[in-house]
Order: structure tokens, then sequence, then C-alpha cells
């Protein structure tokens, strides 16, 4: 009798040791992220990606490895929220323009001398009252890290310049988002959507004008958001502590992005100055006029989403307020 007691005892002991055993393999296994961007590893966000994947590493001694798809090898610039969201990557660098109207809410940041800089921008999408009522619900299947924006953009064209409003009508011009492109089309413009990477090329082809892009001067304040997700399931699979990583290491660098983006403007600028572009800014009344045409644009957008049943006007309030506080838009 006591034999078979002694027998079951041992029994039981190996039983719980072979758990935790199993339970520190799999403990030990690390995690393997695919993180997908559409840009190559030279551009400046870019640059940020990578230094908060290594950050991901080092902090979880091991346990998360990153491994990175950049310049759009897992699909599209304009398919990289979906690659989120399907699981084809476990993580992407997004941007909201690439499928325009689906993130209402969010989008509203691009709307006309809503913010002056990019670091502006991105503390206010990233205010957690207005992300956890608002702008997070609009990202379904997948978990937001953080959102973020370039800094204000300008009118660049190829041939015929932009000295005065009257200059940009008929001209082809990209848009980077529906309220830019709303915009565009109220000042005169035609409005053609092309994906960032392909800007280029339809600029030596002839098939647009011009594009609104940052890096300049002309006077006009636009600007585009992004986002950087995780697919909703590879969150939840990972483990607590885990999760804190990824939260933590993200916050941490969350005030690098804006003054990350701010900081290329002049360069970039610069760089193109230097390669002969001419700077033009438009009037104090043209100027003038073009904020009256903004704020019209603004106005009616946020009318349209209205009817829609949407916030859209506490959501204004709530990402102006904020901006305000960091820079009034120039």
């Amino acid at each position: 009798m006591h034999l078979r007691a002694a027998v079951r005892a041992a029994a039981d002991a190996l039983g719980a040791f072979a758990l935790a055993f199993a339970a520190l393999a799999a403990h030990a296994q690390p995690v393997e992220l695919k993180l997908s961007y559409y840009v190559g590893d030279q551009h400046a966000m870019s640059q940020w990606v990578i230094r908060w994947a290594e950050a991901l590493e080092k902090r979880s001694n091991g346990q998360i490895v990153v491994k990175r798809f950049p310049g759009a090898q897992l699909g599209p610039a304009q398919q990289h929220y979906d690659l989120a969201r399907t699981g084809r990557a476990d993580i992407a660098w997004f941007f909201h323009g690439g499928t325009p109207g689906r993130f209402p809410l969010t989008e509203l940041i691009n709307l006309p001398y809503m913010v002056g800089s990019a670091d502006a921008g991105t503390r206010a999408l990233n205010d957690p009252e207005l992300r956890q009522k608002y702008l997070d619900p609009e990202h379904k299947g997948v978990k937001i890290l953080v959102l973020f924006t370039h800094p204000p953009g300008q009118i660049h064209t190829a041939k015929k310049p932009v000295r005065a409003l009257a200059d940009l009508k008929g001209q082809r011009i990209r848009f980077p988002s529906p309220p830019v492109r709303d915009f565009l089309d109220a000042l005169g413009a035609t409005p053609v959507g092309v994906a960032p990477t392909e800007m280029v090329e339809q600029l030596q082809k002839g098939t647009i004008d011009g594009v609104m892009i940052d890096y300049g001067g002309a006077g006009i304040a636009f600007r585009t958001s992004f986002g950087l997700a995780m697919n909703e399931d590879v969150w939840k699979k990972l483990r607590p502590e885990l999760q804190q990583i990824v939260t933590d290491t993200t916050a941490a660098m969350l005030h690098e992005i804006g003054p990350a983006w701010d900081g290329i403007d002049a360069a970039g600028k610069r760089a193109l100055t230097d390669g002969g572009m001419q700077v033009f800014r438009l009037s104090p009344e043209e100027d003038a006029q073009a904020r009256r045409i903004g704020a019209e644009v603004a106005e009616s957008r946020l009318a349209e989403l209205e009817a829609r049943g949407l916030p859209a006007r506490q959501v204004y309030r709530m990402m102006k307020s904020i901006a305000d506080r960091r820079g009034a838009a120039n």
C-alpha cells in the first residue's frame, strides 16, 4: 500500500515537472514578428521603425524577434493596413490615405490648417481619450500601437509654378487623403490619387503636374496621417509581459516621431532648393482666401460626417485643442 502511494506520488511529481518544463520551454521560445513597411530603410521614418524594433528585441531579452520587410515586399503601400489586419504581416506601418474614407474621424487631422507641425499632429492623434473613444475603434482587426502625421506639406509642381491660387486651375495634383483632395478641388486644381511610391514616375510621365508632400514652403498647410498597427490576434496571443514591453517601447519613442518628421523638413527643403527648386509664397490676400476656402472645406466635411451619425465636431474640437497647445497651424 505504501509502495503504491509512493509510486503515485513520484508519478505526480514527474508529471508536474514535465508540465513546468514544457511551460518553461514555451516561455523560452522567441516570438517572431513580421514587420512590413512600404518605403526603404533609408527613409527617416523607416529608421525610427528600425530603432523601435531593435528596442523591442533588446527589452524582451530576445523573447521577441522582429523580421523586417521594407520596400513594400509583402504588398503595395495601399494594402499595408490590411496586411496587418489579415495577418499577412504581424505589424505594419500604413497610411490612412491608402484607403480613403475608411477612417473618417482619424482623417480629420488632415483638414486644412489643422496643425502646424508633425509633433503637434502626432500628439493630438495619440491623446488617450481621443484614441480610446473615437480613433482606435475605427481601426478594426488591429491593435494600434501609435498614430502620427508628417509636417504640413506643400504643393510642388514640375512645370507651371504656383505663385497665386489661379495658377492651380486645371493642374493635376496628387493628393494624400480625402480632406486634401477636397481642398485641392476647392482651390481649382484637379486632384489625382497616386501612391507615394509612384509619385516620381507619374511626374516624369506627365500623368500628374505636381504633388502635395512635405519639404516645401508654398504656404498652404496640408498633411497626411499614418499608423503602426499589430494584428489583433497576434497581440492577444502575446504573453502579458511581452504586451507590456511593446506598449512601453512604443510610448518611450512616441516623443521622437513628430520631431523626427519635423527635423527632416528643413533639410529636405534645402536639398530641393539646392537642386534648383524655386519657393513661392502666397500673398497675404491670397493666403487669407486659401484659409477661407480651407474653413469651408472643413465645415463641409464635418457636416457630412455628422449627417452620417459620426461625432465629427467633437473629435475635431478635441484634435484642434490638443494641436493648438503644441503650436498653432501655420
